[in-house]
């Protein structure tokens, strides 16, 4: 292989939706640049990405609670609620873009309308979820929220759920049509279809080992073709790690000082899918709970409507495990091997701060599988366990760092990158909400790494983004009409309630 070819503009490890993201968008943005890819697996989309190891919810801050916190005056923040729904507005616009131009097709195999809820049980949860539902229901964002705490209307919205409840505990819940389902394994697979016909060299059974500056600036990789066990060297001007829990190590081998005082808590997570198609007929919504005390907000109980493979599903979890395994196909050293002398007293100061956490994590792991199903009769008092059986999740890692407001070894649970200071190499880091603010994720890369460009694509990224630069939540009228064209282009079709 010549010097030539070893050469490129950008290098993007990991062939999972945010590497998908990032190459579809810089395509546009600067067509010219060279991009190639480096996978280990067979094909893209295959660990975090996959539509089995994630939840498909398209997270707007609809159903999930944890984006909403009581204030000690009683009053409800939705200041994170509305930062994440204007997040996931962002990956609609540019999704909508894409098939709008014909660059994918087929939008009804990666995001269908499904309506989101929040059930709750108990008069303290369902005095919260009253506030929470009016303090978001007057912002355009969130417009058509309902709320009830009528048995029989719950009836109407979650028949499954509502049938055979004994408790005379007060039961509520909020619907909002808009809500989306997405099968972000078929969305990733379609944007590297895409990619390829852009001439975009993607090498799968490729794995990164190593990473170092060279002289020029550049980045060399170390690359290992799993095919023919041949070491192969590469070099760019920009990398981007986006390996999901497999990140980690890959940035720690840049030895940028960014990338210090880092480290990783692996999370696995089970699924209950239900193989009746009688009972599966019976639900049509994503309906998310409140987490347990000591629970992690990745674990908020959550039924939910699937549509995997032209097929609906449905699935209750997330239990959650632990595995010392970074990804799904890592090592059983991961964990170990990312402790590192720059790190270990942050990851002892989070061992010590999150007992609750790993108590939890524990008796998630000894949970039997008739403890699984008592969890499961909270949400459908009539579940049978014939009817139910087990999906393993992906791995998610979330990032440990030391921070000014939680002090050493703080557990963070948001998706963050990490990049040098120049702006040659980011990683993407952390889980929830993930692969649904992919977009916004990649639009605070291009501040971070390529601040020189922003000015002449701007115009490029107002047509792909038409919202960008500019607040849905304080504009009314450019929220209707986006999400409109938007729901139009991917054939959503939860029509907006008209206001009087």
């Amino acid at each position: 292989m010549s010097d030539r070819q070893q050469k490129t503009d950008v290098i993007l490890i990991g062939a999972g939706v945010m590497s998908a993201t990032l190459g579809s968008l810089l395509k546009e943005l600067a067509p010219e640049w060279e991009i190639k890819v480096f996978e280990k697996l067979s094909d893209a989309g295959e660990e975090s990405s996959n539509e089995w190891n994630n939840a498909g919810t398209g997270h707007a801050a609809l159903c999930e609670l944890n984006y909403t916190s009581e204030k000690s005056d009683g009053s409800i923040d939705i200041s994170k609620a509305i930062q994440i729904n204007e997040q996931f507005q962002l990956s609609r616009q540019f999704w909508s873009y894409l098939v709008n131009k014909n660059l994918i097709r087929n939008p009804q195999e990666f995001i269908m309308p499904l309506p989101h809820m929040s059930m709750v049980q108990g008069e303290k949860n369902v005095s919260f979820l009253k506030k929470r539902y009016e303090a978001l229901s007057d912002n355009p964002l969130f417009q058509g929220m309902e709320f009830s705490d009528d048995p029989e209307k719950l009836m109407e919205w979650i028949p499954l759920i509502m049938e055979g409840r004994t408790s005379n505990e007060p039961i509520a819940a909020t619907k909002i049509d808009s809500g989306t389902d997405v099968n972000f394994g078929a969305l990733t697979r379609m944007m590297f279809d895409h990619l390829k016909s852009k001439n975009v060299q993607i090498n799968y059974n490729h794995s990164v080992s190593d990473l170092s500056r060279t002289s020029d600036g550049s980045w060399e990789l170390k690359v290992k073709n799993l095919n023919s066990n041949k070491v192969e060297r590469h070099t760019a001007k920009f990398v981007f790690i986006g390996g999901g829990g497999g990140s980690l190590p890959l940035l720690q081998k840049t030895g940028i000082p960014e990338s210090k005082h880092i480290g990783g808590f692996p999370v696995s997570g089970l699924f209950m899918v239900c193989n009746n198609p009688d009972v599966v007929a019976l639900h049509h919504a994503k309906v998310y709970g409140k987490a347990k005390v000591g629970a992690p907000p990745m674990s908020v109980p959550h039924l939910d409507t699937r549509f995997i493979d032209n097929k609906k599903s449905l699935l209750f979890g997330p239990f959650a495990g632990f595995s010392p395994k970074f990804l799904k196909t890592g090592s059983m050293f991961d964990l170990i091997g990312s402790v590192k002398p720059n790190n270990v007293l942050t990851m002892l100061a989070a061992g010590v701060k999150e007992m609750s956490l790993t108590k939890y994590l524990i008796q998630q792991v000894l949970l039997s599988n008739e403890k699984r199903m008592e969890e499961l009769r909270e949400f459908i008092p009539n579940a049978k366990s014939e009817d139910w059986g087990i999906v393993v999740a992906g791995q998610r890692v979330q990032v440990i760092k030391d921070t000014v407001a939680g002090g050493r070894g703080t557990l963070q649970f948001g998706t963050e990158v990490v990049s040098a200071s120049d702006g040659s190499v980011a990683a993407l880091l952390g889980a929830s909400p993930g692969a649904s603010t992919a977009v916004h994720v990649m639009l605070d890369l291009f501040n971070k790494c390529f601040p020189q460009h922003i000015k002449e694509w701007e115009p490029k990224l107002k047509e792909m983004i038409p919202s960008y630069g500019k607040s849905l939540a304080e504009n009314r009228e450019l929220f209707n009409e986006i999400h409109t064209s938007t729901d139009k282009v991917l054939n959503l079709s939860a029509k907006l309630p008209k206001r009087s």
